[in-house]
């Protein structure tokens, strides 16, 4: 198993708000996370930093390599909550840090089963030679017009209010997670990014780089290049396993 991962400012910010980690969990396992924060100039890097690190704090002191997938999904569960419940409190306790969250999309591969965990917009992608498929839904506003048929996926793209979010870690004192379970084949890919990237490329571009890319070790920076190129607005991060 080979991974990467990268982060940037972007063209426009001033500060990244964004965060990702990458923890080796043992043998055939590992767990991938990227943060997307949001709350001022003050809180939303703290919001990420505190998520992930948290997050990832959680999962490695509670591995166990003999795990099963009810075992694992609870072990996110429990993760996200955690983090949730860090970022929410540390905003009670810090006025300038109120109002603070951020998105959160994980990824925990062992051997052929990836795991992944999902609140927010933050994205996960399952590629293949043949195929790309975004795995996660995005809790956010326009998804939920899309999916209710009131627009198309591509008006959502320029749609007025497309980065607000309906679900985020640390605004409540509860953030519900989505998880999903993806079998995978040696040579296929996990792609996690924040919109930052998403927002910019869509699916068959992600899918062309990823897998006809001639430098794979190259691929994540391939990738924000492009987003540069056509403005970056927002930060941009993303996270690429190989099985």
């Amino acid at each position: 198993m080979q991974y990467w991962g990268i982060t940037d400012l972007g063209c426009v910010r001033e500060q990244n708000q964004d965060i990702y980690q990458i923890e080796n969990l043992g043998k055939d396992a590992v767990l991938c996370v990227v943060c997307d924060g949001m709350g001022g100039a003050k809180a939303g890097n703290v919001a990420s930093m505190l998520a992930a690190e948290v997050f990832v704090e959680e999962v490695r002191k509670n591995w166990k390599n003999d795990m099963d997938q009810t075992q694992i999904n609870h072990l996110l569960r429990s993760a996200t909550k955690e983090a949730n419940f860090r970022v929410y409190d540390h905003a009670q306790q810090h006025r300038e840090c109120a109002g603070m969250g951020t998105t959160l999309v994980a990824a925990l591969i062992k051997d052929k089963d990836a795991a992944i965990v999902n609140v927010g917009d933050s994205r996960a992608y399952h590629i293949r030679g043949n195929g790309i498929q975004k795995i996660t839904v995005d809790h956010s506003l326009v998804e939920m017009m899309v999916l209710r048929g009131e627009i198309t996926s591509e008006e959502a793209k320029t749609y007025p209010g497309k980065n607000y979010i309906t679900r985020a870690i640390g605004t409540e004192t509860f953030a519900e997670a989505d998880l999903f379970h993806v079998d995978m084949e040696k040579g296929e890919y996990m792609l996690l990014c924040s919109d930052g990237l998403s927002n910019l490329m869509d699916d068959q571009e992600l899918l062309f780089e990823v897998v006809h890319g001639e430098n794979k070790a190259l691929c994540c920076e391939a990738l924000l290049n492009t987003a540069k190129d056509r403005g970056a607005p927002d930060n941009v991060t993303c996270v690429l396993v190989q099985l």
